[in-house]
C-alpha cells in the first residue's frame, strides 16, 4: 500500500542520477517526523510526518517557529518514502528539487487529535485538514498544528505551534542552522 503512494515521488526522479532514496523500508515503533532544510531555487524547509508507511510532506518557505504567534505557510508536496527521513545530500542540477538538503531536526511525534475520547487516525486528520500533534525533536518540541485554509482545491495550509502559557520568541532557525545528523550547515555540506 505504501509503495502505491510513492508513484508521484518516483515519477519526478531519476534514481540513476539522484542520491535520494526510493523505498520505504525503515520502520519504527513510534511515528517520526523530520524537518529538512533544503537549498534549491529558494531556501525552504520540508516538514514530513511518518503516516501509514510514507512521509506526508509540506514545504514550509519560512521554516518552523517556536513562537506560537508565528503562523507559517505550508504547501503540500508528494508523499516521500520513509527512508527519506535521514536523507542528507546534494540533488544534482537538472533533477527535481536540485540543491542541498540537511536534516535540520528529527524525532518522534504523537497524534493529539481526538473525537469522542478516541484518537482520530492521522490519515483522517490530514484528509480533514486539521492535524494536531506533539513533536519531540532535538530542536523543536511541543504541540503543533497543520490547518488547511481556503476553499476546496486550494493547497494552502498553516503550520504553527499551538498556544502555550509562555511565549518563546527565539529565532531557532538562525540559532541552530546545522544538521542534527552530521552537525554540518548547508554551506559546509556543499564544500564537502
Amino acid at each position: 500500500m505504501a509503495e502505491d503512494k510513492l508513484t508521484k515521488y518516483r515519477e519526478k526522479r531519476d534514481f540513476n542520477v539522484t542520491p535520494e532514496p526510493h523505498t520505504s523500508k525503515k520502520t519504527s515503533e513510534k511515528p517520526r517526523f523530520v524537518v529538512q532544510k533544503h537549498k534549491s531555487r529558494n531556501l525552504h524547509y520540508d516538514f514530513r510526518l511518518e503516516v501509514d508507511g510514507v512521509l506526508k510532506s509540506w514545504a514550509v518557505p519560512k521554516g518552523p517557529s517556536v513562537d506560537y504567534t508565528q503562523k507559517r505557510l505550508a504547501i503540500p508536496t508528494e508523499d516521500h518514502p520513509v527512508d527519506y527521513i535521514d536523507f542528507e545530500g546534494i540533488i544534482p542540477e537538472g533533477n527535481y528539487g536540485a540543491g542541498t538538503v540537511i536534516v535540520w531536526d528529527t524525532g518522534t511525534y504523537r497524534n493529539l487529535k481526538e473525537k469522542d475520547g478516541q484518537k482520530v487516525p492521522m490519515e483522517k486528520t490530514i484528509e480533514d485538514g486539521h492535524v494536531e500533534f506533539y513533536l519531540e525533536g532535538e530542536k523543536i518540541k511541543g504541540a503543533y498544528a497543520l490547518i488547511h485554509t481556503g476553499r476546496e482545491g486550494r493547497k494552502f495550509w498553516l503550520f504553527f505551534k499551538m498556544k502555550e502559557l509562555n511565549r518563546n520568541t527565539r529565532d531557532i532557525l538562525t540559532e541552530r542552522p546545522e544538521s542534527v545528523l552530521s552537525g554540518k550547515t548547508i554551506e559546509e555540506l556543499e564544500k564537502g
